[in-house]
């Protein structure tokens, strides 16, 4: 017992000798291996869009073709339109997700005014699930909502209103507003998950002493949270802006038919047909997406540098 004690002692001295930065650089050390594994490591890919790669060859004998898949994304009319055509959905499905960025907000103001826990709990929960949900899944109950055989198109047949089916997935129009609205009922609950741990935050002795002074509710909503918010808010939309080209891809894939293809393949999307789907060239595919990323890296500097100059502190 003796010798164990002395162990543990000797362990307690140790650990009390070592810096507290260095204690903190070992504790979050295994999660930065993982970026460098998972986010640093694949970057080694980029070498694919200076070779002219024909699967399954190795690299080594594939022939090294420069700048040749850069300057082929201007080389025609064609190639020129296709790529203006992709960031007119890339930008105006990011656009309009930053347009309505301030909805997360007003729904966790509204979440926070309701009264009863438990109801309040439920709204939250009942609001965050869809965020947990695969966009596969998401698709299949649009489908058996929305095709043409859905429960929506049946129950207005049988009521009489329509006497042929309407095509709400099988259509392009609307696209991007449709897409939107999915967005949202995926994300909003989750979205508003931050914005109540700021609200969690606020000093409640602002709300007493604006009370005493006779504020109602709509007052303290206007003068008192909301404000409170509006850093965090800042934060988000600049990030947002910051990753104007990242809109991600899941939900597009799933979405995606020959009748919306043209206002709905958004750059990440035509990024992997390009590259997966139609195997034109997957080196013609890591050179969009290389200067996919250094377009986003630029905006991100750009955006941290508003940050400094506007708030006073840089995001990054």
């Amino acid at each position: 017992m003796r010798q164990i004690k002395a162990t543990n002692g000797e362990k307690v001295g140790i650990l009390k000798r070592i810096p507290h930065d260095k204690k903190l650089f070992f504790m979050i050390a295994p999660f930065l291996v993982l970026v460098l594994i998972f986010s640093y490591f694949p970057l080694y890919g980029w070498v694919y869009a200076f070779y002219d790669y024909r699967a399954p060859l190795p690299l080594s004998k594939c022939d090294f073709v420069g700048f040749k898949w850069f300057k082929f994304l201007f080389a025609n009319k064609y190639q020129i339109a296709e790529v203006v055509r992709v960031l007119r959905n890339t930008l105006a499905m990011s656009g309009l997700g930053i347009l309505t960025s301030f909805l997360p907000l007003l729904f966790a103001v509204f979440l926070n005014e309701i009264k009863s826990k438990r109801f309040r709990k439920f709204v939250q929960t009942f609001t965050t699930l869809p965020n947990f949900i695969s966009w596969v899944l998401v698709y299949s109950v649009a489908f058996s909502l929305f095709s043409t055989t859905g429960m929506f198109n049946n129950l207005l047949m049988e009521l009489g209103w329509i006497s042929e089916p309407l095509k709400f997935l099988d259509s392009d129009s609307h696209t991007w507003l449709t897409m939107l609205l999915w967005n949202i009922w995926k994300t909003l609950g989750w979205g508003a998950i931050m914005y109540l741990a700021a609200i969690a935050g606020i000093d409640q002795e602002l709300y007493e002493a604006a009370r005493v002074d006779g504020a109602g509710r709509f007052k303290l909503i206007r003068h008192i949270t909301i404000p409170a918010l509006l850093p965090t808010y800042f934060v988000l939309l600049m990030l947002s802006i910051a990753n104007l080209l990242s809109n991600g891809m899941d939900q597009y894939f799933v979405f995606a038919n020959s009748f919306n293809k043209q206002h709905i393949e958004v750059l990440d999307l035509y990024v992997y047909n390009l590259g997966i789907t139609s195997a034109r060239s997957l080196s013609l595919a890591t050179a969009v997406s290389m200067m996919k990323s250094f377009v986003s890296v630029t905006l991100l500097c750009v955006v941290n540098f508003m940050s400094k100059k506007t708030r006073g502190e840089s995001i990054v």
